[in-house]
């Protein structure tokens, strides 16, 4: 058993016992600790490749029977008329020589997955979960978006054989919108171990740009691409920021795909240096020798990227496919900005991650996470009893614990009335839609009542119960605006008066009526389907559209509420 392997089985075991509440909840496992195991291994898998919470990374398992052998799907947001299904196969052995083989019935089962999944026309049985997730990737479908898939398979072993990658070929699905990772104990200890520090040479090419700022350096230069690969190759993930670290693939992604295509075409590849925005790396320190007039050696201590990522994981990604069609690539070079910080600018490096990342806004959840509103929020959330977590945290979250994305969502949801925006447009929270959820007039009592009514929403959703309305599926945060309208008609108050002084008051009210005010939301909101669609029937695709496009808002608006 190697090391890695024992880490994983560690941390599955442990996840297998935590987590098993979870299991039987949503999965309907119970007394199989095999079965627990291999679901602990996919969420493992899920959290740590999407670098997901607990909570997301739990509503992405599909695990039971009428799965196609899709144990996790994750769909993500629209962008340019496309979105990314990531999907997750996972198999686990009691046996941790890691000798075994993917087996090459879980790649047939994940190739027919493909085949029907994404046809909003095939008429296919699945289980709930797994259904949740397809019908709402066919109501995107259907609405002309177009999927890019990651079939992610994974192991405690090795990885498929010669004979399962060449029914992958056969399959021949297009290269552009499908694409197959392998993922077993090595590759999640690598995303894992983000603290380790890399120290390395850089060799530039040509004249490069050395310059003293205040207590910091930096360097400005060029470096050929295939050094990129090597650098990589060496040091892979280790060298990116957690929060910009998931490589998207060339799947799904234009700019990506550019890159790669600019790199295979041999007429193109020395215009790449014009072609790409460049990389900006951070490091601790750096030395060069000052005598050269160029082709500099540099040797960096605590080497990190925080911009420019995806272009270092396409170039490995694509030079890898080319061995021995790549003439011309010596002429290939990336733009390098390198920035020696001092030890204590943390929040400098903050600063500059999030105005060099700042074009791609998923990733301005930590990078936000230094703002005075943010800071205010923590502050005042901890005199109400609660804690509020600013940054990501690998740590499981308690009742009390409040993190800055799911405050995001259930404020946009509750108090902002843009309920569709809060579960379809997450990537926009921290940019675009920031200003609007974390306004000035937002305090901490009111974030905390819209996440207590937006968890309660969701936990039925997760959870429903036997013969549960499809609503309660689809529209949970339609339903936790209703019941945040009508908690603030109880209290005979507007939202503005909601404060610190009224909060004991509030949340005491919450607890005792919150069962009553989803049921009445419920009411409404299948009373203005009813409306909207003349009470004829109307399938899961058109139900998950409905609530994504927001058509039920004019009939929700507070002059049209039944109990309002």
């Amino acid at each position: 058993m190697s090391i890695n392997t024992g880490i994983v089985d560690q941390r599955v075991r442990k996840l297998a016992v935590d987590l098993a509440p979870e299991f039987e909840a949503r999965l309907n496992i119970k007394n199989n600790e095999d079965k627990q195991r291999s679901t602990a291994f996919v969420f493992l898998a899920v959290k740590t490749v999407l670098d997901l919470p607990d909570e997301e990374a739990l509503d992405c398992l599909t695990e039971g029977g009428n799965d196609f052998g899709i144990d996790a799907v994750h769909v993500g947001d629209v962008e340019d008329g496309e979105f990314v299904v990531t999907m997750f196969q996972g198999k686990y052995k009691r046996d941790l020589a890691g000798d075994s083989n993917f087996p090459q019935n879980g790649v047939e089962k994940a190739i027919q997955a493909i085949r029907f999944l994404f046809d909003p026309d095939a008429e296919i049985t699945t289980n709930a979960g797994l259904t949740r997730h397809l019908e709402e990737i066919r109501s995107l479908v259907r609405d002309g978006h177009i999927p890019r898939v990651r079939m992610v398979l994974g192991n405690n072993g090795l990885t498929w054989k010669n004979e399962a990658q060449q029914l992958i070929d056969l399959a021949a699905f297009p290269r552009d919108q499908v694409g197959w990772e392998y993922v077993n104990h090595d590759v999640i200890v690598s995303l894992l171990q983000t603290t380790k520090q890399v120290d390395d040479v850089l060799r530039l090419s040509g004249r490069a740009i050395v310059e003293d700022l205040d207590y910091s350096r930096v360097l400005v230069g060029k470096i050929p691409v295939r050094e990129i690969e090597v650098l990589f190759n060496k040091h892979g993930d280790l060298l990116l920021e957690r929060n910009i670290r998931r490589f998207l693939g060339l799947q799904g992604n234009r700019v990506n795909q550019g890159i790669d295509h600019t790199l295979r075409t041999e007429t193109e590849r020395g215009n790449f240096y014009f072609y790409n925005n460049g990389i900006t790396l951070l490091c601790r320190k750096f030395n060069h020798n000052a005598l050269q007039g160029e082709n500099f050696q540099v040797r960096v201590e605590g080497l990190q990227i925080i911009n420019g990522g995806q272009t270092c994981k396409t170039i490995q990604a694509t030079l890898a496919s080319l061995a021995g069609t790549d003439a011309g690539m010596e002429q290939a070079f990336v733009l390098v900005r390198l920035y020696e910080l001092p030890s204590d600018s943390a929040d400098l490096v903050r600063s500059i991650t999030y105005a060099t990342n700042s074009q791609n806004p998923v990733d301005l959840r930590d990078l936000k996470s230094n703002d005075s509103k943010q800071r205010s929020l923590e502050t005042a959330m901890r005199d109400l009893g609660f804690m509020y977590r600013r940054h990501r945290s690998e740590a499981s979250l308690t009742p009390e614990d409040i993190s800055s994305a799911t405050a995001a969502e259930a404020v946009l949801s509750v108090w902002r009335s843009r309920p569709h925006q809060a579960k379809f447009n997450g990537r926009e929270h921290f940019g675009r839609l920031y200003d609007l959820i974390f306004s000035d007039d937002l305090n901490a009592a009111q974030t905390v009542i819209a996440t207590l009514i937006y968890r309660y929403a969701e936990n039925k959703r997760r959870r429903p119960a036997e013969g549960a309305s499809p609503v309660e599926g689809y529209g949970s945060s339609f339903l936790a605006m209703l019941m945040g309208r009508y908690l603030l008609a109880d209290l005979g108050i507007s939202l503005q008066a909601l404060g610190h002084v009224l909060f004991p008051k509030a949340q005491e009210l919450l607890a005792e009526k919150e069962a009553d005010y989803h049921r009445r939301a419920l009411a409404e909101v299948e009373a203005a389907i009813g409306r909207l669609y003349g009470q004829k029937p109307i399938s899961l695709q058109r139900l998950s559209a409905t609530f994504r496009r927001g058509d039920l808002l004019e009939e929700v608006a507070p002059g049209k509420l039944l109990n309002g």
